[in-house]
């Protein structure tokens, strides 16, 4: 698919068929994904993709999947196709910035900026690109609502403590869902979103 093509199909859905997804397409959507930045080579990013139903509706308690349905929506964190849940390791960018390599004066550097952050927001919109290229769709639950939840979906998915899920990401085939009132807000207009040579 052309990548301007894909931009047009980009949205959050919130509503999918439960059809399992094959395999090979996940594999290719985490292979995408495994090719976003990695700050210093970090690669402190990692993937849990979640198939097993029991497993899912144990990440969907953890997301509070309950208060998503009392506002109307779908139960779209468990009725997909699979769960991606990017996480993602700030200690292995502090690891790679201690190395001689990349200390500044003999000091790691302040981060002005935690590059943790901006890796896996790339490494989402990856998986969001590929699954639009696979005949998929894609949505995004997060942050956790509350520390129970983190933990639950911490001891179901065995997730070591030095990384930190980002978020859930249903992924699988779209049915017709609610569009978030949130559009109605409108869209920024392009000559306010980008400004060239100056603010």
């Amino acid at each position: 698919m052309e990548f301007a093509d894909l931009l047009k199909q980009r949205r959050m859905v919130r509503r999918f068929s439960t059809d399992p997804v094959p395999k090979d397409a996940l594999e290719r959507i985490a292979r995408a994904a495994k090719r976003a930045p990695s700050a210093g080579f970090s690669q402190g990013q990692r993937l849990l993709i979640v198939t097993d139903p029991a497993l899912m509706a144990r990440v969907a308690e953890g997301a509070d999947e309950e208060s998503y349905a009392d506002i109307g929506y779908h139960r779209w964190v468990s009725q997909c196709g699979a769960q991606f849940i990017p996480c993602i390791s700030e200690r292995l960018y502090h690891e790679r910035y201690q190395q001689p390599d990349k200390l500044e004066d003999g000091k790691e550097l302040t981060w002005p900026v935690p590059y943790w952050w901006m890796d896996i927001g790339c490494t989402v919109m990856l998986i969001i690109l590929a699954a639009i290229d696979e005949g998929l769709a894609s949505g995004f639950a997060g942050p956790f609502p509350h520390p129970k939840g983190m933990n639950l979906i911490r001891s179901a998915l065995n997730i070591p403590e030095h990384f930190t899920p980002v978020g859930i990401m249903p992924v699988g085939y779209p049915l017709p869902d609610t569009p978030s009132p949130s559009l109605k807000r409108g869209a920024v207009k392009p000559e306010d979103f980008a400004r060239w040579n100056g603010w």
